[in-house]
């Protein structure tokens, strides 16, 4: 009966000694721990930064910590969910910034616009904004009578409203006189260059009498060189027989 007992005595001494798997196993724990904090700190995530910090040192110490946020997943902040205000770029304009003269003019074209509507002055004055200045064309019929050059009487009041909203700015005045091209016969003018001319010049006396500046003031005639339509018919002629009174720009 001895014998046996050895045996199973040689048997439990050659067991080998299991212990020291515990502690590893704490190590390789500790170890997973570590790089998984070290993972989630790469990503600069507080929240979870913050949830597993705290899930660590409650394993590790064996206390509780105290933490709103359960588990890692973080909860999103209300700065993050709610829509971050942009901050306006200012409204850039294009469009280069009108000067002193650019906007009286405006104000004037839109003053001479009122006038002509309100005078029921459309049908034989027309206004137009160009390069040039404010223009604003009278056909010959509110001026003059066929081949004369002076202004008829009833011409003064038209004028004379022009004449008060022109002189609320300080631009230099170009008066234009136009015809058709049918020659002058007996009128007792040379030439359509001389009746164009004689036109615009009578204008040109008629503002300065209503104290226009004279060195504001110049007049051209064009005679039948620009007309507006063809010659060939009535119509278009009426239109062609025109003084143009033009608010130049300075520049």
């Amino acid at each position: 009966m001895r014998k046996p007992r050895k045996h199973f005595e040689e048997e439990q001494d050659e067991h080998v000694d299991e212990s020291w798997l515990i502690p590893y196993a704490d190590i390789m724990t500790l170890l997973l721990a570590l790089f998984i904090v070290l993972f989630a700190a790469s990503n600069i995530n507080v929240s979870k930064y913050e949830a597993i910090m705290n899930a660590l040192k409650s394993e590790l110490t064996g206390t509780k910590v105290e933490n709103n946020q359960k588990g890692l997943a973080p909860i999103p902040s209300s700065k993050s969910t709610a829509a971050v205000p942009q901050k306006q770029e200012p409204v850039q304009n294009d469009e280069p910034r009108k000067s002193k003269e650019e906007i009286e003019l405006d104000n004037l074209k839109e003053k001479l616009q009122k006038y002509i509507a309100d005078n029921g002055l459309k049908a034989v004055i027309t206004l137009a904004d160009t390069k040039r200045g404010v223009e604003v064309t009278l056909q010959e019929v509110i001026l003059f009578d066929s081949g004369k050059a002076d202004l008829k009487p009833n011409s003064f009041q038209t004028l004379d409203g022009l004449v008060g909203l022109i002189n609320t700015v300080p631009n230099p005045i170009s008066i234009e006189g136009y015809t058709d091209n049918v020659p002058v016969g007996k009128s007792g003018f040379s030439s359509n260059w001389e009746l164009s001319s004689s036109r615009a010049l009578s204008v040109l006396y008629y503002f300065e009498s209503k104290n226009i500046a004279g060195n504001r003031l110049q007049f051209t005639g064009y005679g039948e060189s620009h007309p507006l339509y063809p010659n060939d018919s009535d119509q278009h002629r009426q239109e062609n027989r025109r003084v143009t009174i033009v608010i130049l720009r300075a520049n």
